[in-house]
């Protein structure tokens, strides 16, 4: 019997290691680094095109009537139809050193031309015939615009992201990111840089605040549409309060252990206080776009008690975001390499 305590106490030792020997010993069982898979590709491609709706239309109501709210607009159902046309454009994109010209000609005419000719298809096909506006000379130049982001950036940066799956069953929860390393000559992987983790997080709000609207005005509402709106205000709101949470949950989670539902006040909890500073500083400048004064259990019109299941669900799916994003690495290549 002492024997086996003693194998017991061993065992326990064993897994109860510090974080930075469960690290250490987990990092050895990572799988190597692939592409994303589809299914990832695809969240992300509808959820930036949900950005753009939202800055471009924004944007434009903001010229109009110099709204400070900066209120924008997109719908679930554009955000199907960004997935599916990213993808669409990810192909074409990848087939650019089979293109037969030089590569300017590729970047500067040929994927423009499939990306206006694409974005017009699918506007003549959501759009009633009598809603249909010519596409003025205004409208082109943006899309040339964005075509040329999306061959020059956006492709060139998202393309180099890869996803490591932990292997074995021991290493199935990930791990808190590594601290970014220097690139070297023959490329290296780095984990996300804190700017891109708060885009990200800044998408997701918009993706969630359309979501949540668009549902909410066709229950609403009589005869009302899949329509939703959010804020430019909310990218900064959502990235920042959501790349705080991840680092508390990193710190609690990692370094301290404590489980989800230990984790889960101190989520809500910040949530509040941070929803409730941001609406103090925009409502003083006429810019906040929320006002729950009609709600009950509300304090200023800027939180409610009504919406606290929803942050709950949001702040346990956060901690799936935040496993996800600390699987991504960026894969670092020199310059004459880049895709």
């Amino acid at each position: 019997m002492a024997s086996g305590r003693r194998d017991s106490q061993s065992a326990r030792r064993l897994d109860g290691a510090t974080p930075r020997k469960q690290r250490q010993r987990a990092e050895g069982t990572r799988g190597a680094a692939r592409a994303l898979p589809p299914w990832m590709r695809l969240y992300f491609y509808g959820m930036h095109g949900i950005t753009l709706d939202v800055v471009l239309s924004s944007v434009h109501a903001f010229l109009e009537d110099s709204d400070p709210r900066l209120l924008g607009f997109s719908s679930p159902y554009l955000c199907v139809v960004h997935s599916v046309s990213h993808f669409v454009l990810e192909k074409i994109y990848s087939q650019k050193k089979s293109f037969r010209g030089p590569p300017a000609l590729f970047h500067c005419v040929f994927y423009p031309c499939v990306y206006i000719g694409l974005q017009a298809l699918i506007g003549n096909t959501l759009v009633a015939a009598s809603d249909r506006a010519g596409l003025s000379a205004t409208r082109l130049a943006l899309q040339y615009v964005i075509a040329l982001y999306y061959s020059q950036v956006f492709h060139r940066g998202f393309l180099r992201l890869q996803y490591r799956r932990p292997a074995g069953r021991e290493s199935h929860a990930p791990l808190p990111p590594p601290p970014p390393s220097p690139p070297s000559p023959r490329g290296s992987e780095r984990a996300l840089p804190g700017p891109v983790r708060f885009a990200f997080f800044g998408m997701h709000g918009f993706l969630d605040e359309v979501v949540f609207t668009s549902v909410f005005n066709l229950i609403e509402k009589s005869g009302g549409s899949l329509r939703g709106h959010t804020s430019l205000w909310s990218f900064l709101m959502y990235g920042s309060c959501s790349f705080v949470v991840e680092k508390l949950y990193v710190h609690l989670h990692f370094e301290r252990g404590w489980n989800a539902w230990k984790r889960l006040p101190i989520y809500v909890g910040f949530i509040y206080a941070w929803e409730l500073s941001w609406g103090l500083a925009l409502r003083r400048y006429n810019a906040c776009s929320w006002d729950y004064s009609h709600y009950p259990l509300n304090f200023m019109g800027l939180v409610t008690l009504l919406y606290l299941p929803g942050w709950v669900c949001l702040s346990l799916y956060q901690d799936v975001l935040s496993n996800v994003l600390m699987c991504v690495v960026s894969q670092m290549v020199p310059a004459r390499h880049a895709p």
